[in-house]
């Protein structure tokens, strides 16, 4: 029997020539990565110190902290928040990336995400990055600790669900409709506790940063982490970006999967998940001409150039709806210079639509606050009560086409009825 490629990445990386899912192993980090947020990365850097006495890195280049979060401070507690961590990545050696962008996004463009590469984190969206062939896996935080004072950090090699791709998505659907329709029809159980794997033909159709959208929510379907089987030219493409170079890694034929399930992209539709639950996935149908009056685009789940194209090609020479918020945040300082380069931000801000600098803090509420009985159409990553402000606020996730549409009508709106989507998406 053949190995999957979770199987293999775990292998390399506890120096082992095999191992198999259920097995429990002690794998050492290719890259340790985290973004500073209290309660979090201060107490790392406090453990680390007063619980097992260290104060050195073990191959400090191996660590990544991004400070996306309480950026740009507004009080001065935050500044003193990020001064530590400063003052941390300093005296360690760690490399810090401040006001680039999210880190999830960031971690890409700066090589982290290299095929084969066996990545911890502390937040689940890292799984991302197996959008380029690299295996993210979300730790706790007690077990996280261990990637920073010791060499390795035990692990349960996870058993894999293969998703076979097929047909090609029709215009105005996009790939967080593609995940959204996985959660609906998988649920939680399916892939629980194991590692989500796309392959098929289809993988080839979808753009990087469609894949790289479908591979940081897979923690909604239980799963530990995504990997998508990339075709050759792909593969070397995201290996060529790398910051380090690894054996090429695929999932043997005969590999021993939990379950395999074949997904046809042209039967899909516009998704919307309905509040409160990030698990209510539905049809956009069931809740079109519901009035909207927030929407917004960013995130780690989305906000890359492909979303704010399609966003701009629909906009173009109209304006948003009367009353209605857009916020339109690039997920990074890379993407926001690349939309300005192409005309995308003049566009999108012409026609009535806020633009922030790349920060998490639209999508877990710290900017751009909604009040009670408000609803907002969001890229975002989660729309449980209070995320983006009020408890008494409605949030449903949806892609960012469907965030366009709907900012033009101010009620919830199916893209494909917009001709321009018939060569944007």
């Amino acid at each position: 029997m053949g190995f999957t490629m979770a199987e293999k990445i775990l292998a390399r990386a506890s120096g082992r020539e095999t191992v198999r899912a259920g097995e429990e192993v002690q794998a050492r980090p290719d890259f340790v990565l985290a973004y500073e947020f209290p309660g979090y990365t201060d107490q790392f850097f406090k453990m680390m110190a007063e619980d097992f006495g260290r104060d050195a890195l073990d191959a400090p280049e191996r660590f990544a902290i991004f400070i996306d979060h309480m950026v740009p401070s507004s009080t001065p507690a935050e500044e003193q928040v990020h001064q530590a961590t400063r003052d941390w990545c300093a005296k360690t050696g760690a490399t810090l990336y401040e006001r680039r962008g999210i880190g999830h996004q960031v971690c890409v463009e700066e090589g982290y995400a290299a095929p084969g590469a066996f990545v911890v984190h502390y937040d689940g969206h890292v799984s991302q990055i197996g959008a380029y062939g690299a295996l993210g896996v979300n730790l706790p935080r007690r077990t996280l600790i261990e990637a920073f004072v010791r060499s390795g950090v035990d692990i349960k090699v996870p058993e894999t669900v293969r998703v076979d791709l097929t047909g090609q998505l029709k215009p105005g659907v996009m790939g967080r409709d593609v995940i959204h329709h996985l959660i609906r029809r998988l649920g939680v159980k399916t892939c629980r506790f194991a590692v989500l794997e796309l392959g098929g033909p289809a993988v080839a159709t979808l753009s990087d940063d469609a894949l790289q959208s479908i591979a940081g929510q897979v923690m909604f379907l239980g799963a530990l982490s995504c990997l998508v089987d990339l075709p050759d030219d792909r593969l070397a493409a995201s290996a060529a970006r790398g910051r380090i170079r690894l054996p090429d890694l695929r999932s043997d034929a005969d590999a021993v999967y939990r379950d395999r399930i074949a997904l046809d992209l042209s039967e899909l539709g516009p998704i919307v998940v309905a509040p409160p639950s990030p698990a209510d996935t539905r049809d956009l149908a069931e809740f079109e001409g519901r009035p909207v009056q927030v929407g917004y685009l960013g995130s780690c789940a989305s906000g890359r150039i492909e979303d704010l194209r399609v966003a701009a090609k629909l906009l173009e020479g109209r304006q948003i709806a009367p009353g209605f918020q857009l916020n339109v945040v690039p997920t990074s300082n890379a993407v926001m210079a690349q939309a300005a380069r192409e005309g995308l931000i003049a566009t999108l801000v012409e026609a009535g639509a806020f633009i922030s600098a790349a920060t998490c803090d639209f999508c877990y509420g710290r900017i751009g606050t909604m009040a009670p009985g408000q609803t907002a159409v969001s890229t975002g990553t989660l729309n449980v009560p209070g995320r983006m402000g009020s408890t008494e606020a409605d949030i449903f996730i949806c892609s960012a086409a469907t965030v366009a549409a709907s900012a033009l009508a101010g009620r919830i709106t199916d893209p494909r009825r917009h001709p321009e989507f018939a060569d944007a998406v």
